[in-house]
């Protein structure tokens, strides 16, 4: 039995999934909100009654499942004998680039709403078998896991010109900018840069910069002193002199806000940092990779991004491609996930039917290597034994968006028709690039803010 903690506003669906929970014996903490969930949580420390796992919505009343995260690790900071227990974020099918983000911030894995039973039963499961380091396999399996790489690389000429370039840079000091979308593999590409280099015996930290506010950022990349500020009950080091030696790895750098960016320089160029209260100066040597999904030199050009700190990081660049521009490995993509999905259930699935592969094909796969994995996963788990996947298994949403965003034979009739399509999803798939900035979309597309926002209502684009 495991001691749950369920954060979800929805009273209908958190009762769903209590009872269901509750009848393969687990136990729930039902929390409607961040409130009572960040209350529950520190009872739980203070009675050694630890959460073994939490399941979270991340649309929430007061807040999102990130800022719950933030809360907990705060809390964790001042209880060192408890650990943060391994969690489950559940989401619409439209907040899968919000989930892939969430990833790099402690969330373990994430699944779609609506929620299918069984794949929330075994991806808990998977969780829960991690937390307690056993994983109770058969012989046969020991032996095979180690032929299943943790990451597949692919073979394709993108991928051949991408680890050309990995190699070639690792061996060296130089800083790294390395610019792909969201869940393309940017931090595995900076691990093995890290991996390549001299510093790969020292420690390779990673922050997301993304879920800093301006007050977190200064004492998370600088640590702070022992009453700096309210709350500050005892010295914290910062994610600078943790990587002390090694190389810190600046995920989704574009978000930190300009006052950051210029203390983020100043400490680059002298590598000599200040704890937030502090007064005497601390010597750091670390090697910088950055990553984001932003173009910074635009940003940079416009006056969004510090250009002395651009061409500080800008050593040398690496662009990570999206996944739609690497069909050419997609089977094999496809195939690795299989194999390895397979070996992680326990089951035998090899058979996808051939209308199925055409979905896998078309479908542009927003959340990139990230999302095909789940999708995989979702696929072997719904399918019986000795049957073969099928189109049925695939989310309702993401048939929906495969047959809506379906080519349509030209003729003059609907030409008009198809250039307003063409226009609409250029707009949309702009805005979730730059998490619907409009004056960075605007920018992007060479129309002016008005323009943007006549097409915006024109459209119907929210």
């Amino acid at each position: 039995m495991a001691n749950l903690l369920l954060l979800e506003d929805d009273k209908t669906f958190s009762t769903i999934i209590n009872g269901f929970l509750t009848k393969h014996g687990h136990q729930l903490v039902l929390c409607p909100n961040i409130e009572s969930a960040i209350q529950a949580f520190r009872e739980s420390i203070s009675s050694k009654n630890y959460f073994d796992a939490l399941l979270l919505d991340y649309h929430l009343p007061d807040g999102n499942a990130m800022d719950f995260i933030k809360a907990v690790r705060a809390e964790l900071e001042r209880r060192p004998e408890a650990q943060f227990p391994p969690s489950i974020m559940m989401t619409s099918f439209n907040d899968i680039r919000t989930a892939v983000h969430a990833l790099r911030s402690g969330i373990l894995d994430y699944i779609t709403k609506p929620v299918h039973h069984e794949e929330l039963l075994q991806t808990l499961k998977e969780a829960l078998s991690r937390n307690q380091g056993t994983q109770q396999q058969p012989a046969a399996k020991a032996k095979k896991a180690p032929n299943i790489p943790e990451f597949f690389q692919g073979k394709g000429e993108a991928a051949e010109k991408l680890y050309k370039y990995v190699d070639l840079v690792g061996p060296t000091e130089l800083s790294v900018i390395i610019q792909g979308e969201s869940g393309s593999g940017k931090e595995h590409i900076a691990r093995t840069i890290h991996n390549l280099s001299p510093r790969r015996n020292s420690p390779f930290v990673a922050i997301d910069c993304g879920a800093l506010s301006n007050e977190l950022a200064t004492s998370e990349f600088f640590g702070y002193k022992k009453g700096a500020f309210t709350g500050a009950i005892q010295d914290k080091i910062g994610q600078f002199e943790m990587a002390n030696g090694g190389t810190l790895f600046l995920d989704e750098i574009g978000n930190l806000s300009y006052e950051i960016q210029i203390k983020l320089l100043r400490v680059i160029q002298e590598r000599v940092l200040v704890p937030v209260g502090g007064l005497q100066p601390v010597k750091i040597d670390v090697r910088i990779i950055a990553a984001t999904n932003y173009d910074l030199l635009n940003g940079a050009q416009s006056g969004e991004f510090r250009e002395d700190l651009y061409h500080r990081l800008n050593e040398f660049k690496i662009y990570v491609p999206p996944l739609r521009e690497r069909t050419e490995d997609l089977n094999s993509f496809i195939r690795y996930f299989i194999e390895k999905t397979n070996y992680e259930l326990d089951k035998n699935i090899t058979n996808f039917s051939p209308e199925l592969m055409s979905m896998l094909y078309k479908y542009d796969w927003p959340g990139n290597l990230r999302e095909l994995g789940n999708v995989i996963k979702r696929l072997i788990l719904l399918t019986p034994e000795g049957s073969t996947a099928s189109v049925e298994a695939l989310p309702e949403d993401m048939r929906y968006s495969i047959v809506k965003t379906a080519p349509q034979k030209a003729n003059p009739a609907n030409l008009k028709k198809l250039q307003e399509e063409h226009e609409k999803e250029m707009i949309t798939n702009v805005l979730h690039q730059v998490r619907f900035n409009k004056s960075k979309a605007a920018k992007i597309l060479q129309i002016d803010r008005k323009t943007l926002y006549y097409k915006l209502e024109k459209y119907q684009i929210s």
